[in-house]
């Protein structure tokens, strides 16, 4: 028995070869500087059937693949910002429009330009129009660039392409053949239907049920996780079911979960099992790239793919251009569109089994898959680089003044020049003494009682972990002035966790650049604080001690007792 007939023997053996693999490729393209999707793609292209052939465990790769997909979409659907989706509605749709019309056309004349038949061009053309929404919300997060206004826009679009890549494919299986490729046999109507009916469903749930069931949930935080990830995969699974394809689905649990104070910690705890699940995304990716049937069309390959990685962008910033938007937020929401999907080979494959295309066409666009994701994820890793290089040229793409980034930056409101975590009666205490002077403050606490009273009294505040590094990130340091913690060391074991001290580490390496105020209670604890950089200590019992002994001499004649 040879060592890859000792993997394969058991999905277990396999699966950990496979994240071994993944480790390993991952390390090699940390150490060479290349995003890590790339070394992802490069595990399931070597563990594929054209290189090492380890890939047997097909169905189970593909469930956790699908598993990562509706948490990705999960996390996307909890931090829509509800205003801002009202104000970049239009642009999403007639940009999402608009660049499927555009590669489409222009996709044609040059499959025909480069001597394919009319029926084959205008397969290819379809199919270079999906751009893979997992791969450009995967980078955006990782990127932390997700809930800006281009990462917004781009999501936006991003769901209008998967909403023509669902009726292509409902055109295709009533010829008869979607069945065979995992395409619900629904029709039109029955899509439209359902998604009013879930979207419906979904409004309901925000109004009446989402905060008081996850008030209660939130009592025990696993308990609350469980949840999260169950309704993620419920909803992923009707939407699978009623055609609107398992992306809306995920994305419309998230949104429903949006509006809850517990948003955050939900997304914190959720973001290591996102990134672990979305593994084997990539891994099912890589493996369906047959590398044999590579080669037949390589100058058409390298024609389509220039195609796809300038001209989607270039339609993408003139249309958000005409629209208001500037230069800059155009340039970064059109390298999203830059390369095609995995929808785009399973497009292909089906019109290979109708007979309207023959079998190398999908070697084309295979390559052309390859080609693309590859570039376009240097292009967004690197796209502020890139704009920096390619600015000065631009400026056809902006009207003057970009009125309507102007009218989306009003929403952008979330600037609270204090921050304090842990809100019991010295938290509380301070916030309402800076709320009486009218200072903006923003209260961290993942006690739902605590966050409750707070809301009771009127102040902003989030649920969550001030010891999850994730949930820091996204929390809005950059127009801060003051960190405070008044979390108490509390001494209870030998091995017990500082949370100043982690708090002051995390806010620093998110980038804060503010002033630090934590509570000390010993002189020990003053001293290690001092030296972590934590500009105030506060010491409640001496404070109150030194006012209090203060207020008791203002009531003693001293002069005359001496």
């Amino acid at each position: 028995m040879n060592l890859i007939e000792l993997i394969t023997e058991s999905s277990f053996t396999e699966i950990a070869a496979l994240l071994v693999l993944a480790a390993l490729m991952g390390f090699i393209g940390l150490l060479l500087r290349q995003p890590l999707i790339v070394s992802f793609i490069a595990v399931g292209l070597l563990a594929g059937p054209s290189v090492l052939d380890i890939v047997q465990s097909k169905d189970q790769i593909k469930l956790l693949s699908e598993l990562g997909i509706a948490v990705l979409l999960f996390l996307v659907g909890i931090k829509l910002d509800v205003k801002l989706i009202k104000s970049i509605g239009t642009v999403s749709v007639l940009t999402g429009l608009g660049q499927v019309a555009f590669t489409s056309l222009f996709g044609y004349f040059i499959g025909v330009a480069i001597g394919l038949e009319h029926i084959t061009s205008l397969y290819v053309s379809v199919a270079l129009t999906f751009s893979s929404t997992i791969i450009i919300v995967k980078l955006l997060s990782d990127k932390r660039e997700i809930e800006s206004l281009h990462g917004q826009i781009a999501l936006g679009f991003l769901i209008v392409q998967d909403l023509v890549v669902v009726l292509a494919m409902i055109v295709l299986a009533t010829i008869g053949i979607g069945a065979e490729h995992g395409t619900k046999n629904s029709s039109i109507w029955q899509v439209v239907i359902s998604g009013v009916a879930l979207l419906g469903f979904v409004i309901v749930f925000v109004r009446y049920i989402a905060n008081p069931l996850t008030e209660k949930l939130a009592k025990a935080p696993e308990l609350l996780v469980i949840y999260a990830i169950a309704q993620a995969a419920l909803f992923a699974a009707i939407g699978d079911i009623v055609g609107l394809g398992m992306e809306v689905g995920g994305l419309l649990a998230g949104v429903s979960l949006a509006s809850t104070p517990y948003r955050e910690s939900i997304a914190a705890r959720l973001a290591p099992l996102r990134d672990f699940l979305l593994l084997f995304f990539f891994i099912a990716l890589g493996a369906t790239l047959d590398l044999s049937l590579l080669g037949a069309h390589l100058s058409g390959a390298m024609i389509f793919s220039l195609f796809v990685l300038i001209g989607n962008p270039l339609i993408v910033m003139l249309i958000m251009g005409l629209m208001g938007y500037g230069k800059r937020t155009g340039f970064l929401a059109g390298l999203t569109v830059a390369q095609i999907s995995e929808f785009s080979l399973i497009f292909i494959a089906m019109g290979i089994s109708l007979g309207h295309v023959p079998q190398d066409i999908l070697g084309l666009v295979t390559l052309v898959g390859i080609i693309t994701i590859a570039a376009s994820t240097y292009m967004i890793t690197y796209s502020h680089q890139l704009y920096s290089i390619f600015a000065p040229v631009l400026g056809l793409f902006e009207r003057t003044g970009a009125p309507r980034e102007k009218a989306s930056d009003e929403h952008s409101d979330d600037h609270y020049p204090v921050i304090i975590f842990g809100l019991g009666r010295l938290g509380t205490a301070i916030a309402m003494q800076l709320k009486e002077k009218g200072i903006k403050v923003l209260g961290i606490d993942f006690n739902p009682s605590a966050i409750k009273h707070w809301n009771y009294l009127g102040l902003d505040c989030e649920y969550g972990d001030a010891t999850d590094a994730e949930f820091i990130l996204e929390l809005p340091l950059g127009h801060a002035h003051w960190a405070v913690s008044t979390i108490p060391h509390l001494h209870t074991g030998l091995s017990s966790e500082d949370t100043r001290r982690t708090v002051v580490q995390l806010t620093r390496s998110a980038g804060y650049k503010g002033k630090l105020a934590a509570v000390s209670q010993s002189t020990v604890d003053t001293e290690e604080l001092t030296l972590l950089g934590v500009e105030l200590i506060l010491e409640p019992f001496q404070d109150t001690a030194d006012r209090a002994a203060n207020m008791l001499l203002e009531g003693l004649d001293v002069q005359s007792s001496i």
